[in-house]
């Protein structure tokens, strides 16, 4: 009777979460569906399928956030209902959940079934996973449609070759679909699609849908469109790459949208590297020095950070005569994000670029960099102060940045001051133990009397940090 006793105490919690998945108060079935996975544990692997299972699917008319939970929770489902031989019984609650109207609830249906679907064996794909998608592709609502785009590159790997065939043509569909969300979704999951796909497949098949989608009128389709840019350079040969996406990327270049020659600068590098470099020296870097010359600043942003990555396709001459030029006039750029930007990367030319250059172009840019009024700015020269060590040597590279550090040491603006003792233990690692204790150890001190309190304090702070890094 005692042990009876014993395993009804343990039962009773499991017993008030399955109740309070039927509560009339959202928040406690909220609590409850967030412990789905103890319930089901509780339950067995048997029950579960039986009698858990059915009841979500009845019960999947609630509130957002108790959908987006049960959402997340059934992605880890797997293993409480038998492992990947009965994966397929989680199907049909989340295919219910990625038909809702809620963006975020049906995303994370999406996300929870390619984790499912990636599990199931093979036979249950073909039988149970690609008729899902056939579903939701056909659907009336535009929802279930929009779902079906996230799943194709699951399915496509474990699919027959009369399977794929099905899967290229209902794609095809859908990136024709008359309302543009579905097109949008098609758009946005297009690289995911050509990554899985056999290389002749993504000539046959994707590359016409990618021409149409980034012919599109709608602006937001062409913009997902672009941003598949590079996995479809990388799934493509390099002579598709040359015939077929090269001339979309240079008419993007000059998009009317603003927001597509962003995608078009977050795309260069992996495109340059599908394309090799000859043909980024000839062909992508007038459209990359556009970008650099935009006129808004967030593409401009987006095309300094590439700075460095993008020029490790070109010559030094290249370099000195096509990019320095723009990197002078950015980093003098009216938005702080921009300067912050190239800051971040442009140090990182010095060792393509050799010796003398980076003496003669790029120490005049860093010191430029290096006064700038934004800290961050500021911390990201002094974060790849190595990269020009590595080139011009420690005593060359002091010669300029000690001047730079002094004077920012005795702004007459505190939190001028602050802000390059904040970088000074970074400072430190840079420039090694015993040439900062050299040249930059007295000034340590200094800011110890600083008038300022807060200098004095964040000095005994930094010093701390200082001498464990020293």
């Amino acid at each position: 009777m005692a042990a009876n006793s014993a395993v009804d105490d343990q039962l009773l919690p499991i017993a008030i979460l399955i109740d309070e998945l039927k509560n009339d108060d959202a928040v406690r079935r909220l609590n409850s569906i967030q412990r789905l996975s103890t319930i089901a544990l509780a339950l067995g692997e048997e029950r579960a399928r039986a009698e858990l299972l059915p009841f979500l699917i009845e019960n999947n008319d609630d509130e957002d956030e108790v959908l987006l939970a049960m959402a997340e929770e059934l992605g880890k489902f797997v293993p409480y209902v038998g492992g990947p031989t009965y994966a397929y019984t989680l199907l049909q609650p989340l295919e219910q959940l990625a038909q809702v109207e809620e963006t975020v609830v049906r995303d994370k249906a999406v996300e929870s079934l390619c984790k499912v679907g990636e599990q199931l064996p093979t036979n249950s794909t073909g039988e149970h996973f690609i008729p899902l998608i056939k579903r939701l592709a056909q659907g009336e609502w535009f929802t279930s449609r929009v779902s079906a785009c996230g799943l194709f590159a699951t399915a496509y790997p474990h699919a027959t070759p009369g399977q794929r065939a099905d899967l290229r043509q209902l794609y095809t569909q859908l990136c024709h679909d008359e309302t543009p969300m579905v097109r949008r979704a098609a758009a946005q999951k297009l690289g995911q699609f050509a990554a899985v796909m056999e290389r002749d497949a993504v000539s046959r098949d994707l590359l016409p849908l990618f021409t149409d989608l980034t012919s599109d009128d709608q602006d937001s389709v062409r913009l997902l469109a672009v941003e598949s840019c590079g996995a479809f350079a990388a799934a493509l040969g390099k002579e598709d790459c040359s015939h077929s996406l090269l001339p979309v990327v240079q008419k993007f270049a000059q998009d009317k949208s603003w927001r597509v020659r962003y995608n078009v600068a977050a795309q260069m590098v992996p495109l340059c590297e599908a394309l090799g470099p000859d043909l980024t020296r000839s062909e992508l870097v007038p459209a990359y020095i556009k970008l650099l010359e935009d006129s808004e600043a967030e593409v401009r942003i987006a095309a300094a950070g590439k700075v460095s990555a993008f020029s490790k396709m070109l010559t030094p001459q290249l370099i000195v005569s096509q990019v320095v030029p723009r990197v002078k006039e950015l980093a003098n750029d009216s938005s702080q994000f921009v300067r912050a930007a190239l800051a971040g990367v442009v140090m990182e030319l010095a060792p393509q670029l050799g010796k003398q250059p980076t003496i003669e172009h790029l120490v005049p840019v860093f010191l430029n960099l290096l006064r700038d009024p934004y800290p961050d700015v500021r911390l990201n020269v002094i974060s790849k102060l190595d990269q020009v060590n590595q080139v011009i040597g420690i005593e060359l590279l002091a010669q300029s940045l000690l001047p730079a550090i002094e004077e920012l040491a005795e702004d007459k603006h505190w939190r001028v001051r602050l802000a390059i003792l904040e970088h000074i233990p970074l400072l430190a690692n840079q420039l090694g133990a015993e040439f900062f204790q050299d040249k930059l150890g007295p000034q340590c001190m200094r800011w110890l009397e600083d008038q300022v309190a807060s200098i004095r304090e964040a000095a005994t702070k930094i010093l701390q940090r200082i001498a464990q890094v020293c």
